[in-house]
């Protein structure tokens, strides 16, 4: 057997996988993924923070090979900052829940993007980068979650969409081990990126580790050689964030994404049960806001500790969008007073509005263990909501439309991606939602034409 480096196996892998190699499940799935993650993209290009990011790509790169949503060309790298900007800045694109750690997969579609068509590449090329980092960013958080130590999930990221990239690169298997080492040794972001104090970096940190891994492929086209042993190395991942693990990546498929889960709301993905539970109930009972004394949530560990006011900070306390779509007191209350949680909920004259300020303190978020126990199988949660008159009511879920027990269909998604880019012209809407129906029959320039035209 060849004595090969841990990145070296993965390379290998890589490099041997065809898209003859993804089944129809895959293939459509991962279809769903993008046509996800573009209405998000749409969604978000009138928002302060994406135009700024869009103004700053303009500016340092007037030309360039790839697309920007919306219009406009620029680098490879710039492209994947940008297009993963406009993915991820509504927080509303897909996720992955292995037991300690949630990342979101779709963070890699805007490198493999600007890589597939920097390279001329094709529909399928696309669709076969996309899995490929898709799987190892996904395998990684099962494996080695790095939250727990203070490191972020674009961590995994940064290995998943170099693979992908230099995959779409079209690179030798000499050529994605560098990338994947350059990009993994580099890409290393800290968890306070999500703790106490929210800042506009909440939702770059993966557009950047995106831009970071196009980057790295980048230099790796050009022979630029990374550390071959950025795991088992000294001072390596193994040794200094995550622990030793194993995956016999010989042995890995393409499956990942079907494991992947779509937000039926905007908001931080494991709230997604408890926001679905509190609106059925309120359209149920129409109860007045003024009515309720207390709205106690029972919910999961890892819900609790990241959006429940546990280990990464108060969640009341709530002055911007970036603060408030990580609180469940925030996120429940939009939910009851507005019926939804969409982007209109993050507005800033929403956010400071008198009713949701003074119904979020009436908010306690609990830690249930034996709800712990069940994640992440299920995201199940028990809300009871109190009148002032002292009557309880009751509501339990263990799922919510677009989990793995409840999957969004293409129909589902459609309707969700109509929703978020309603603001442009349907008919090119509906251009781009067709042309993603039939990605593996198309060179992918058709798409970012039409992604230009915005």
């Amino acid at each position: 057997m060849e004595n090969l480096t841990v990145v070296e196996q993965m390379a290998k892998w890589v490099a041997t996988k065809n898209f003859a190699d993804l089944s129809q499940e895959e293939v459509t799935a991962l279809k769903g993924r993008v046509l996800d993650a573009i209405g998000c993209a749409i969604g978000a290009l009138n928002s302060q923070t994406i135009k700024n990011i869009q103004q700053m790509t303009h500016d340092l790169t007037a030309d360039g090979s790839v697309t920007m949503i919306g219009g406009g060309k620029t680098t490879p790298d710039y492209a994947a900052l940008f297009n993963g900007a406009a993915i991820r800045y509504l927080d509303y694109n897909d996720s992955y829940l292995a037991k300690g750690e949630t990342c979101h997969p779709s963070d890699n579609i805007s490198a493999i993007l600007a890589a597939t068509e920097h390279n001329h590449g094709t529909g399928k090329d696309f669709l076969l980068g996309l899995a490929i980092a898709y799987q190892i960013q996904c395998r990684l958080s099962d494996e080695a979650p790095v939250r727990k130590h203070g490191f972020d999930h674009t961590v995994q990221e940064a290995y998943g969409a170099a693979a992908g990239a230099a995959k779409a690169l079209g690179l030798t298997q000499a050529q994605i081990a560098n990338a994947i080492a350059i990009s993994g040794t580099s890409y290393n972001s800290l968890r306070v990126t999500r703790t106490g104090a929210l800042s506009n970096w909440k939702g770059l940190a993966a557009p950047n580790t995106a831009r970071g891994a196009m980057s790295s492929a980048l230099l790796a086209k050009y022979n630029i050689t990374g550390p071959r042993e950025v795991f088992e190395g000294n001072k390596g991942f193994y040794e200094t964030i995550a622990g030793k693990f194993e995956i016999d990546w010989e042995k890995e498929g393409l499956e990942r994404v079907l494991k992947t889960i779509i937000k039926r709301y905007n908001a931080e993905i494991h709230s997604q049960s408890s926001i679905e539970g509190l609106i059925e109930f309120r359209n149920k009972e129409h109860l007045a806001p003024e009515a309720i004394k207390e709205i106690r949530l029972d919910t999961f560990d890892v819900a609790f500790n990241i959006i429940g006011g546990g280990e990464e900070g108060d969640k009341k306390q709530i002055r911007l969008k970036e603060e408030a779509d990580h609180s469940l007191p925030y996120m429940l209350s939009a939910a009851y007073l507005d019926g939804q949680v969409l982007p209109a909920q993050y507005e800033q004259d929403r956010i400071l509005r008198d009713d949701i300020q003074n119904l979020l303190q009436k908010v306690t978020v609990r830690e249930n263990p034996e709800f712990s126990k069940r994640f992440p199988n299920e995201m199940a949660i028990r809300l009871e909501v109190e009148t002032n008159d002292g009557h309880i009511y009751r509501i339990d879920k263990d799922d919510y439309q677009g989990f793995t027990s409840r999957p969004a269909s293409w129909d589902v998604l459609l309707e969700k991606y109509h929703l978020l880019t309603e603001s442009i012209d349907q008919t090119l809407a509906q251009k781009i939602a067709d042309t993603i129906a039939r990605l593996e029959d198309i060179d992918i320039s058709e798409l970012t034409n039409l992604l230009a035209k915005i």
